[in-house]
């Protein structure tokens, strides 16, 4: 499982009652993997969110203000104050124990502050090419023909053209094993194969696949489309293909 995605299922206007996995779980379909450097998402989590590290090697988790709520920055900037820590991984909420570690470089834990919230200031993950998490020994996440959903919340502005800026599930061999072996949410303006979005320019919200990014393919209420928001919400979905459904 890869992420490289800014702020992971991260925003939420406010710390709700229910959090977004209790939302999901109470109807039927449970976490298998909740990452999120920005808050709680379980209405009773109270344990840490990510951990950050120095450059003399010790490291501290940073948990949050109160089950359920937002990340502790006080804690963070405490242990950061020479703004040169590195998010180490990012823990996984929900039972299933998917935490994220190194899978190229590590992000610097204090470049993307943001408000959230009633004026709660936090940290998301800038992402910059060559950066990326992964955790290869997963528990509970989906393979093969089984049906999943991914949810991120990425910034709109944060972009580039490269392959690939992903959130989502793929092979757990670090290697490319064929078209179809991976289902991530990507986020960009790539052109991958002359393939684009709506319009011309990016940037577009697409399935990657594996060897290939279908820009045009997501199900939501429209087209894919060019973005000027700060932070959007992106949902990728599979059913379950039953063979009734193949077309000779």
């Amino acid at each position: 499982m890869a992420a490289r995605a800014a702020a992971l299922l991260a925003l939420i206007v406010t710390a709700a009652a229910d959090g977004p996995c209790d939302i999901l779980g109470a109807a039927g379909n449970p976490c298998v993997a909740a990452h999120s450097t920005v808050r709680a998402l379980y209405a009773k989590f109270a344990g840490p969110l990510y951990n950050v590290t120095r450059p003399d090697g010790r490291s501290a988790n940073i948990g949050v203000l109160s089950p359920g709520g937002f990340a502790d920055v006080a804690a963070h900037e405490a242990f950061c104050s020479e703004l040169d820590c590195v998010i180490s991984n990012v823990y996984d909420q929900s039972p299933q124990g998917n935490h994220l570690g190194q899978r190229h470089k590590l992000v610097n834990a204090s470049r993307h502050k943001i408000t959230v919230g009633e004026q709660v200031q936090v940290y998301g993950m800038w992402f910059d090419p060559g950066y990326g998490y992964h955790v290869d020994a997963t528990t509970g996440i989906a393979t093969g023909n089984d049906p999943e959903s991914i949810y991120a919340v990425m910034s709109g502005t944060h972009y580039n053209g490269g392959c690939c800026f992903d959130y989502g599930n793929s092979e757990t061999n670090d290697r490319d094993d064929g078209c179809g072996t991976m289902e991530a949410i990507y986020f960009g303006n790539a052109h991958w194969h002359g393939n684009t979005g709506h319009g011309s320019t990016g940037p577009w919200v697409g399935a990657d696949l594996e060897q290939g990014m279908y820009l045009s393919l997501i199900h939501i209420s429209e087209p894919t489309r060019l973005l000027s928001i700060s932070y959007a919400v992106f949902c990728l979905k599979k059913k379950k293909k039953n063979k009734e459904d193949d077309i000779d």
